[in-house]
C-alpha cells in the first residue's frame, strides 16, 4: 500500500467514525431495552427529499410500529436509503415531519433522536480491538465505566464475541464484523435501531446466518427496527412489514404475506418472487381477450381497457392437453425444482415444476391454474383489479 492510498483510507474511516460519533451522541443512556419499557414508534408523514435538479424522496407517509421489524424494499435509486438517513437525520428534510415515540424530531441533530443505526461498510475502527469498537458510543456519552463494562459482557454474551473482544477487526471475518457493528449499536440501548444494508457486504451462506441472528436479536430486545435493502429474501424472511419503494415513492406498503399473495401494483408483482410473476399483456377481441398474439382462448370477457394478467410460476400445473396451449421454449433444471419457460403467442411464461421435468424444447404442453392465483393490472397504470377474477372461465383454471 503505498502512502498516498494508505492517508486515503484512514480517511473513509475517520469520516465513517464521524458518522458514527453523531449517531452516538452525548445524552444519558436508555434504561434496558429487553424490559420493553422504552420502545418508540417511528410515523413519517409527508416526508419529501429534493436535492437540486431531482427528487429523492416523493411525499411518502408510513409508520414504523413500535417493537417492529419494518423493512424498506426496493432497486437501487428507489430512495430507500435516503429514507433512512432522513430519519437517523444525516439528512435535512425538504418537506414533511418525522415523529419518533411521540417526539417531533424533524429539527433535530442525529444524537438527540435516541437512535442507533448500522452502515453497510461496518464503519469500524481498524486500530481498535472489539472491545473498543463496541464501547466507543459509551466513551463518547460518558458512561461510568461499570456500567460500561457490565453492558459489553451483555452485549458480547448475545453476539458470541465474549472469545473475540481483544482481536482488531481485521483479525475477523466478514460475519464477526457485522457482529461488532450490531454489538456497538446494541450497546447503547436505544429504542430504535436503523440498519443500511448490513449484509450486502457477505457471501450467501452468511448472510443467511445473519438473517437469522438479526431476526432472533430484534425479538429478544423487542427493539423497533427499520431494516433497509434491495434483497426481497431478507424483506420476506426478517420482516413484519414491508414497504417497498420505486422511484421515491411507497409502491405498498403491508406485511411480506400480502405484497406476496396480493400485490397492489405490477411492479410490486414482479419485485417480490422467484422466478418474478409473470406478468403477459392480453389483447381485445370481439370474444374477449386473449394473450397477446395468441389464438386464444379468451381469458376474460372485453373489458374496454387494456389489461396484464399476473400468474406466479410456482401456481402454474403443466399438462398434455386442456387450459391454454403453449410450446415449451427451454427447460431450466435446478435440483429441487425445474423453471420451464413456454411460448404463449408474443409472450413467454415460466412455470416452477418439482423435480427433473422430462419435457423436451418444442413440445407441446397446456397451462392451468387456480382462479384464486390470477391477479389483474391495467396494463397503462399497473394498478390491481380484482373485480376481473371473477371473470375468468372456470375451464380454464381446473387443476
Amino acid at each position: 500500500m503505498t502512502v498516498l492510498s494508505y492517508y486515503c483510507h484512514r480517511l473513509r474511516v475517520e469520516a465513517e467514525g464521524l458518522r458514527v460519533a453523531s449517531l452516538l451522541g452525548t445524552g444519558a443512556p436508555n434504561q434496558d431495552l429487553a424490559g420493553g419499557d422504552c420502545v418508540s414508534a417511528i410515523a413519517v408523514q409527508n416526508v419529501s427529499k429534493v436535492w437540486a435538479d431531482s427528487t429523492a424522496v416523493d411525499d411518502i407517509s408510513f409508520t414504523a410500529p413500535a417493537g417492529e421489524f419494518t423493512i424498506l424494499l426496493g432497486p437501487s435509486g428507489c430512495g430507500k436509503s435516503t429514507t433512512l438517513r432522513l430519519i437517523a437525520g444525516l439528512e435535512s428534510l425538504t418537506f414533511g415531519r418525522i415523529v419518533i415515540g411521540e417526539r417531533d424530531v424533524s429539527a433535530l441533530p442525529p444524537a438527540r433522536r435516541d437512535l442507533s443505526m448500522v452502515f453497510q461498510s461496518y464503519a469500524l475502527f481498524p486500530h481498535l480491538s472489539v472491545a473498543e469498537n463496541i464501547l466507543f458510543g459509551l466513551k463518547v456519552r460518558r458512561v461510568e465505566r461499570a456500567e460500561r463494562d457490565a453492558r459489553l459482557m451483555r452485549t458480547a454474551e448475545l453476539l458470541g464475541l465474549t472469545a473475540l473482544l481483544e482481536r482488531r477487526p481485521s483479525q475477523l471475518s466478514g460475519g464477526q464484523q457485522q457482529r461488532v457493528a450490531l454489538g456497538r449499536a446494541i450497546i447503547a440501548e436505544k429504542p430504535v435501531c436503523l440498519m443500511d444494508e448490513p449484509l450486502s457486504n457477505l457471501d450467501a451462506k452468511l448472510r443467511h446466518e445473519m438473517r437469522v441472528e438479526i431476526r432472533e436479536l430484534q425479538h429478544k430486545l423487542g427493539i423497533t427496527m427499520v431494516y433497509v435493502t434491495h434483497d426481497q429474501a431478507e424483506a420476506m424472511s426478517m420482516a413484519d412489514r414491508v414497504i417497498l419503494l420505486r422511484d421515491g415513492r411507497i409502491e405498498q406498503d403491508a406485511p411480506p404475506e400480502e405484497i406476496y399473495q396480493r400485490p397492489a401494483t405490477a411492479f410490486a408483482a414482479r419485485f417480490i418472487g422467484t422466478p418474478p410473476m409473470n406478468i403477459v399483456r392480453l389483447d381485445e377481441r370481439a370474444e374477449g381477450a386473449v394473450i397477446r398474439g395468441s389464438d386464444g382462448p379468451a381469458l376474460l370477457p372485453p373489458s374496454g381497457c387494456a389489461i396484464s394478467l399476473g400468474v406466479r410460476p410456482e401456481d402454474i400445473s403443466l399438462g398434455e392437453s386442456g387450459g391454454v396451449p403453449a410450446t415449451v421454449h427451454a427447460v431450466e433444471y435446478l435440483g429441487a425444482d425445474s423453471i420451464v419457460d413456454c411460448d404463449l403467442g408474443e409472450e413467454r411464461i415460466a412455470v416452477r415444476a418439482q423435480g427433473k421435468v422430462a419435457i423436451a424444447a418444442g413440445a407441446r404442453v397446456g397451462l392451468t391454474w387456480p382462479t384464486d392465483a390470477l391477479h389483474f393490472f391495467e396494463t397503462e397504470s399497473g394498478r390491481r383489479r380484482d373485480d376481473l377474477a371473477q371473470e375468468v372461465p372456470a375451464k380454464l383454471v381446473a387443476r
